[in-house]
């Protein structure tokens, strides 16, 4: 459940909130953001899909289809942007918005692969996940080898239940990964 792709942006958060200078900020301030955040990123794209999927008539393996992917794409896509809107509007600071927009860009870079080839948005949020990584110990200054061989053993489980459930093929694993590990470095590095 941790390693679905709505998931992450909080993953990410609670990681620099404990790990970086963030740390320093007060607990209340901490959770108010991690409720904001969850709020956006998990609650209200999950429940509108949920809607949108029972709207439909369909299951979860119905709704898997790439061409049915699409709308789940935008709703996820307007969530994550109105997230990053209101965190900017408040003036979060960089980093915070930085794991939201990383986010925000694998999703549209997903949602516009999907358009010809299903790709695996599990395997490009935990992708996501280590591209982040590299990003904050390129700007924080700290060795990210051992967080680097966890995040890849989680992808490789994450990648492996997607293939066993046969959702996806080992391409569209390995391309989700790299999909997600180059946006999210780049959302981080240059934005």
């Amino acid at each position: 459940m941790v390693f679905t792709p709505f998931y992450l942006p909080i993953v990410g958060l609670i990681a620099l909130f404990s790990f970086s200078y963030l740390s320093i900020f007060p607990w209340m301030y901490k959770l108010q953001v991690l409720v904001m955040v969850y709020l956006f990123t998990i609650l209200m794209p999950t429940v509108m899909i949920h809607l949108y999927r029972r709207y439909q008539g369909w299951n979860l393996i119905e709704l898997g289809l790439r061409e049915r992917r699409m709308v789940p794409y935008v709703i996820s896509i307007i969530c994550y942007f109105s997230c990053v809107y209101v965190m900017e509007r408040l003036h979060f600071p960089h980093f915070m918005a930085a794991i939201v927009i990383a986010g925000l860009a694998v999703q549209i870079v997903c949602a516009l692969i999907n358009v010809w080839w299903k790709i695996s948005t599990h395997t490009a949020a935990i992708g996501g996940m280590a591209g982040a990584l590299f990003a904050f110990a390129e700007y924080l200054g700290f060795n990210p080898v051992w967080w680097l061989c966890l995040i890849f053993i989680v992808a490789g489980m994450v990648g492996t239940s997607r293939m066993i459930l046969r959702q996806h093929s080992l391409g569209q694993v390995v391309g989700g990964f790299w999909v997600g590990f180059v946006c999210a470095a780049a959302a981080i590095l240059f934005l």
